[in-house]
């Protein structure tokens, strides 16, 4: 029997387990925990349990709060330790440039042709190589269109009206944070010279004194209440707030967006591979995948799975109806390697900015 685990978005628990090998007579040692690191809420509260009882595996889920921290665990033991982990795209693709990421065998992931093709001509993993994607989506302006006029460049919420100023927040996360300056100037959201980079810096310390808060996790409780009214959102997020309050909107600025995609990646340092990749393919089942987009409401990749989705929810959440082929037009977040550093270290300056 083969034992597993998973992690989480938003409470954090030890990801580790230690497996004694027990000897018993002639009976064979027992296999090590097989460990899927996901986020809280990403998955069926049953998934696991499901999963065991289709596949005669005996798993566990553990939970991590950010990318930054599994990744931290990851680096550290060299991936022993953990199985398959969800990750955003550009840290997949740092598992896979370390040499922690195995080489994916599709004939063990039946279910990888439920994808939409666009699904496997990702710019991080043309492929899919070494990661598969679960969900994926845009990042825009998430407000209140009683409230506020309809924006259309990243410029209304880094230069707010006064009118609005005081009542807007914007992403703490690096990568996401800096994308709404990037996006703004007409730079790549992986732009790396020093000198664009300082203009980022500079225009994002200025919108800093027009803002509420950085906020990842409560903007859309914020846009119900009116407390704020204009924010930088991811369209999954945004749904939430539309789903408590029909005022709320969604838009993706002229200047574009990026287009993230959250993935699964079967570690190399596994001892627990065909499990594994057992349980990508019964995440890649069109009914296990299609709970992620009627429950998180995140667009998934897996086209059968979208195909089943009720047409009430898309009417209801427009962003959910996004093409594949139009998501495809902006530009992924990308491993900058070295300049990650100069990005923390940026991020750093404007926060601490007055």
């Amino acid at each position: 029997m083969i034992k597993f685990t998973a992690l989480s978005r938003v409470s954090l628990r030890n990801g580790t387990f230690l497996a004694a090998a027990l000897v018993a007579f002639s009976a064979p040692a027992m296999a090590d925990p097989l460990t899927v690191s996901n986020w809280d809420g990403y998955m069926a509260p049953d998934a696991i349990e499901t999963f065991n009882s289709q596949t005669d595996n005996e798993a566990e889920l553990v939970l991590h709060a950010t990318n930054e921290e599994i990744m931290g665990k990851l680096i550290a033991s060299k991936g022993a330790g953990y199985d398959v982990v969800f990750v955003s795209s550009p840290f997949a693709e740092v598992l896979h440039n370390l040499g922690l990421a195995e080489d994916l065998d599709h004939s063990k992931i039946p279910n990888i042709s439920n994808l939409y093709k666009e699904a496997t001509e990702l710019p991080h993993d043309p492929g899919n190589e070494f990661s598969i994607p679960y969900a994926w989506g845009t990042t825009g302006l998430c407000y209140r269109s009683d409230l506020v006029e309809t924006p259309t460049s990243w410029n209304d919420l880094l230069k707010p009206s006064e009118d609005v100023a005081g009542k807007t927040t914007m992403l703490a996360t690096d990568r996401w944070l800096l994308a709404a300056g990037q996006l703004d100037l007409g730079y790549s959201v992986n732009e790396t010279d020093p000198e664009k980079m300082a203009e980022v810096r500079d225009l994002l310390i200025e919108a800093k004194k027009t803002l509420l808060a950085y906020d990842d996790t409560t903007f859309y409780a914020k846009l119900v209440s009116g407390e704020a009214e204009l924010v930088q959102a991811w369209d999954g997020w945004c749904n939430y707030g539309i789903g408590e309050n029909a005022d709320i909107k969604y838009v993706i600025p002229e200047e574009g967006s990026d287009l993230w995609v959250d993935t699964m990646v079967i570690l190399k340092a596994s001892e627990n591979k065909d499990a594994a990749y057992e349980f990508v393919n019964f995440v890649l089942d069109e009914a296990n995948h299609r709970w992620a987009a009627e429950n998180i409401l995140y667009k998934v990749p897996n086209e059968a799975a979208m195909k089943g989705v009720d047409p009430a929810l898309l009417e209801t959440f427009p962003n959910m109806a996004f093409k594949p082929e139009d998501m495809l037009k902006y530009e992924q977040l990308r491993d900058v390697g070295e300049a990650q550093r100069d990005y923390s270290r940026i991020v750093s300056e404007i926060k601490a900015a007055n």
